[in-house]
């Protein structure tokens, strides 16, 4: 086995790839940008080197760098993890060229997969079924319609070099077809490097199903089951499972089969995934191959008992596979949850900010949490906005989901926005328990995803009132006297009762309560409402009981903001403090940046007469593309920003003066 090998990634892969390293005693050694110099990786590591700035073209996609780095280090192999550099064909023979192992597939078979039109002509011969569409070298846009226009519609564009859903579009209709061409050629030139399109006839209700795969350089393969990915959004994947429900022991041999066929006839070497498209007739369509580890790897290793990553390393070091096809067994059932950092109600934008409060669920034989984040730190716009994989095991699929639904109630992140209700709200959903599962679950059912919040506005406000109360009780000094009516805190008067105001603001309203302390409880009335309390507070933990109803619930107070946690859900509030010398910015026709990023395109000029929807400019954050439209018909006045600038959330990007029958 290896003495030391080093991991060409970050975050969640990283950590999770060295605990596994050094469980076998193997050292590891990390790399990072100057954004990563405190990330946790780095802190796990035996040693580690800067690469670059926190760009990852100038940092974790420097294979140069990282090559210098293992040899001056004496890394006998590289772990790539997954993205950056993990399918790229010219690192994988750079690390063979310098006598370094790659921890992965030979870089022939990641060539033959790389390119996923080539891909399907392999597969094609290999015996594996395909999508209807077009995976042609001639990318010409006179063929790309006339090949679109035969495939007929919906059809979906995909970059022929993609993946993570970049590249990607839907087109319905011929009239919308040369707009999405564009675009996604666009994403993947800015991603890849390449901008081929392949065209495939889209399924309306298909499953995305997939095999891990498995082969060794004696010449064995098997395949893990399969995994169900088919809760999507942007094509990324949201939630995933193992096994796929409802699949049928015939047709998980037969994809298994038919998945270690394709990984063969490319002499496969390593861990790989074969995606497959499951449509509702029980048929399934060869999608693409990830020839790689993928993020979703857990779910497989949790109903398997396996370690993948000690399994790439094993075979990496040229041992035989550790099981054979009748060898592997399944137990349970496994989900994993991607907690990311975004905005799901503003249709998922990518979010910034710091962990300011982090608390994850109790990991044990039932919950898992892979991450590479600890409180404090900062969600940046240069990399993908994962923060952590959350992954839950139990006898059956029902009892899987009721731990997924406890353990997402007891992850709590203050900072930065994240899907963590959204995912609640989900795994919790009668669609999703009943398996009523396609790739379009989420659009289908965003009435059910998007509940009113649970907890009631005014017991919301109570809470709050507590923690604020309690919290300022516990750092307040106490007279000397502990005898002195003064030692209570709780606003005695003499001869007298008082109660105490509280302004609180919750969604930009105040509400004015009143307080009446009492030794051991709290009257606290707002407008007509009036709630008998009592409450204490132990670090972040409030337990009240308000009207009889007891409540356990977590909050984080930093300065006047307070969070409160509640059963997935959160509830926002500050106490109110008066702001002088404030001024309205916002101009009329103003359009403001939706979030950290940088700016892509700009599609007009100064003076241009738009249209209401027409696209104006196209930001890029945390690798997707965002398109900032017209509210309606206008001229153009300015434009605040070039191709090329980074822009702050709430930036203005572009002035348009609206016309007078659009503005009135």
């Amino acid at each position: 086995m290896f003495n030391k090998i080093l991991i060409a990634n970050r975050g969640e892969i990283a950590c999770r790839v060295i605990q596994t390293a050094h469980r076998l005693g193997i050292r590891c050694v990390a790399v990072y940008s100057e954004a990563d110099r405190h990330a946790r990786h780095v802190a796990m590591a035996d040693e580690a080197f800067l690469l670059g700035p926190a760009p990852s073209s100038e940092s974790y996609l420097r294979a140069d760098k990282i090559i210098e780095v293992a040899k001056a280090s004496g890394a006998q192999a590289i772990h790539p993890g997954y993205g950056f550099l993990s399918e790229n064909t010219d690192f994988a023979k750079a690390c063979e060229a310098n006598d370094i192992v790659f921890i992965g597939p030979p870089a022939s078979a990641i060539a033959s997969m790389g390119s996923k039109s080539a891909a399907k002509a392999i597969m094609q011969d290999a015996g594996v079924p395909l999508v209807p569409g077009y995976h042609g070298d001639d990318q010409s846009p006179e063929l790309l319609r006339a090949e679109a226009e035969k495939c007929g519609f919906p059809l979906l564009l995909k970059a022929v070099a993609g993946g993570g859903g970049k590249g990607m579009r839907v087109v319905e209709a011929m009239s919308e077809f040369d707009e999405a061409l564009a675009a996604a050629q666009r994403e993947a030139k800015n991603a890849f490097g390449n901008p081929d399109m392949l065209i495939e006839k889209y399924l309306t209700q298909p499953r995305h199903v997939e095999i891990q795969v498995f082969c060794d350089s004696q010449g064995n393969g098997v395949y893990l089951a399969e995994r169900d990915c088919s809760v999507q959004r942007r094509h990324q994947k949201v939630l995933e499972e193992a096994p796929a429900p409802g699949l049928s022991e015939e047709t998980r041999k037969a994809m298994g089969e038919a998945a270690v066929r394709a990984a063969q006839a490319i002499n496969y070497v390593g861990a790989g995934t074969v995606e497959f498209l499951y449509d509702v007739d029980g048929s399934f369509y060869f999608m693409e191959m990830n020839t790689r580890l993928q993020v979703e790897h857990p779910v497989t290793e949790m109903i398997t008992g396996q370690d993948l990553v000690e399994w790439q390393l094993r075979v990496a070091n040229g041992e035989a596979l550790p099981l054979q096809q009748d060898q592997i067994r399944l137990r349970g059932h496994a989900l994993e949850a991607r907690i990311y950092a975004e905005d799901p109600d503003n249709d998922f934008l990518p979010a910034t900010g710091t962990l300011r409060y982090l608390r994850t669920p109790d990991e044990n034989t039932y919950v898992r949490v892979d991450t590479g984040v600890v409180e404090g730190d900062e969600v940046s716009i240069h990399y993908d906005p994962m923060i952590a994989k959350l992954v839950v095991w139990d006898d059956n699929r029902e009892r899987a989901i009721n731990r997924m639904v406890q353990a997402l109630e007891e992850y709590r992140i203050s900072g930065v926005k994240t899907n963590i209700r959204f995912l609640h709200a989900l795994a919790d959903s009668a669609p999703f328990r009943e398996e009523d599962l396609d790739t379009g679950f989420i659009g289908k059912h965003e009435d059910l995803l998007f509940p009113p919040a649970q907890l009631d506005e005014n017991l919301g406000l109570v809470l709050s009132a507590c923690f604020f109360l309690l919290r300022s009780k516990a750092e307040q000094t106490l007279p000397a006297d502990p005898f002195s009516p003064f030692a209570r805190q709780n606003s005695w008067r003499l001869n007298s009762q008082y109660a105490r105001p509280m302004t609180l603001l919750s969604d930009d309203v105040q509400h004015q309560l009143s307080i009446l302390e009492q030794d051991d409880h709290y009257e606290i009335c707002i407008g007509d409402s009036s709630y008998n309390v009592r409450a204490s507070l132990e670090d972040d933990r409030l337990q009240a009981t308000v009207n009889g109803h007891r409540f356990s619930i977590c909050g984080d107070l930093h300065q006047d903001q307070l969070v409160l946690f509640h059963e997935g859900e959160t509830f926002h509030c500050a106490q109110h403090r008066e702001q002088y010398g404030l001024e309205d910015q916002a101009s009329e026709g103003g359009l403001q940046a939706p979030m950290n990023g940088s700016v892509v395109a700009v599609l007009v000029s100064a003076g241009d007469q738009v249209e209401a929807g027409q696209t104006l400019v196209i930001m890029e954050a945390m690798k997707m593309e965002h398109s900032i439209k017209a509210p309606a018909a206008g001229t153009v006045s300015e434009i605040f920003f070039a191709e090329g600038d980074l822009v702050s959330e709430g930036a203005e990007l572009i002035s348009v003066d609206l016309d007078d029958e659009e503005a009135a």
